[in-house]
């Protein structure tokens, strides 16, 4: 098993924070990076043409390594995971009573896009309910989005886990029943990507966008998006020079070219060069790219595994281990215990996790121990 990488983090040892799922902190060597980017924006003397290129395309190789797929072009950078999903709205066209199948309780940048293409269409938006049984909950969710999925889908749109419970939805199965109904797949990875294993090549999805600031480590404004050839030809929600070809030749830029980059390079946000936030995120995937992310789970599963049967034997559900992931779990407060009792103990002793209805979220990574999972049992365990 892995070792412990708090050393990595500047993390006070009094707190215990399990909610990477909504902020990550950062590598120490991010932080560093950033300052580098801070100086070199301070003497802009120092900047070269080079510098708006070059450490974009070794950012995107990197990411592209990561979610297993050999054309880093089909990769760009966003501020946001909503930027992304409005490229991928922008350019798809629906008939009128065509279905998007979401999952119920999605994540609202996930949804609202979604909503806004159905209404321009007269399209028709499909929830997949969440099942009310607890037992065996991730398999009966799955079969209900995969039996909902027929000629009239057009898009299936989701994470490949859910954001506030961890149970997985299984992409490859999906894909390939997309696949046979001619509709798209769109994923939502910014719950697992560099922390839960996931192949471009294994699940071929149509587009996948991610968050950076979460289980990537970069800074809040730095996500990613990758676009397959169904988006080749599309149009861009923004036109920037960066995203022509020959716009590394500054001194012909008003010789102005109609022709974009090739492949997904159209989609790049204006001042996707930006020289702290690459920095910070390059630093950050560079260090995410020496683990397993198989041995991140494993990890999270060993440290966690003590407070999940003791918390369990006491009424608080969770969804079986293979339904889920191991470095974000829902936890259902058992009904005669007050969720505000639940906030304000775990408040009191510095423990850090998400709420979400009547489930707690617990997120965790490498930089957590037994002894975390511990006090937050201690806690729950009070009220």
């Amino acid at each position: 098993m892995l070792s412990p990488q708090k050393h990595l983090f500047d993390l006070p040892e009094e707190v215990t924070y399990l909610n990477i799922a909504a902020q990550s902190p950062l590598f120490k060597s991010a932080a560093k990076a950033g300052k580098e980017g801070i100086r070199q924006k301070s003497l802009p003397y120092l900047i070269t043409i080079d510098d708006y290129f070059e450490p974009v395309v070794k950012l995107k190789k990197l990411f592209a390594q990561l979610i297993d797929t050999n054309n880093y072009e089909r990769i760009v950078t966003v501020p946001s995971v909503s930027y992304g999903l409005a490229n991928v709205t922008n350019n798809i066209t629906l008939n009128k009573g065509d279905e998007i199948i979401l999952i119920e309780g999605q994540f609202p940048s996930n949804v609202y896009c979604w909503h806004r293409l159905a209404k321009k269409y007269d399209a028709k938006i499909i929830k997949i309910k969440e099942p009310l049984i607890q037992e065996n909950r991730g398999a009966t969710w799955n079969e209900q989005l995969l039996e909902s999925i027929s000629d009239k889908t057009a898009v299936v749109a989701l994470g490949n886990i859910h954001w506030s419970n961890g149970v997985i939805f299984e992409l490859k199965t999906i894909r390939e029943k997309t696949k046979l109904h001619n509709a798209l797949l769109i994923v939502d990875g910014s719950q697992t990507i560099g922390a839960f294993p996931f192949s471009i090549k294994e699940i071929q999805p149509d587009a996948l966008v991610c968050a950076g600031y979460k289980w990537l480590f970069g800074p809040y404004g730095s996500s990613f998006a990758y676009y397959g050839s169904y988006f080749d030809q599309g149009t861009p929600i923004e036109e920037n020079w960066v995203n022509r070809l020959e716009s590394e030749n500054f001194a012909g830029l008003t010789d102005y070219n109609e022709q974009y980059k090739p492949f997904a390079q159209r989609y790049n946000v204006g001042q996707s060069g930006n020289f702290i936030y690459v920095k910070m995120q390059i630093a950050a995937l560079e260090q995410i790219l020496q683990w397993d992310l198989n041995d991140i789970q494993r990890y999270c599963k060993e440290i966690s595994k003590d407070c999940v049967h003791k918390i369990s034997e006491h009424g608080f559900q969770l969804d079986t281990p293979d339904d889920r992931t191991h470095h974000l779990f829902g936890v259902k407060v058992p009904a005669h215990i007050k969720m505000n009792d639940i906030k304000s103990t775990l408040k009191n002793n510095n423990v850090y996790v998400s709420y979400r209805g009547d489930y707690i979220r617990i997120s965790a990574h490498l930089y957590n121990t037994f002894e975390d999972f511990d006090q937050l049992r201690k806690c729950l365990l009070s009220v």
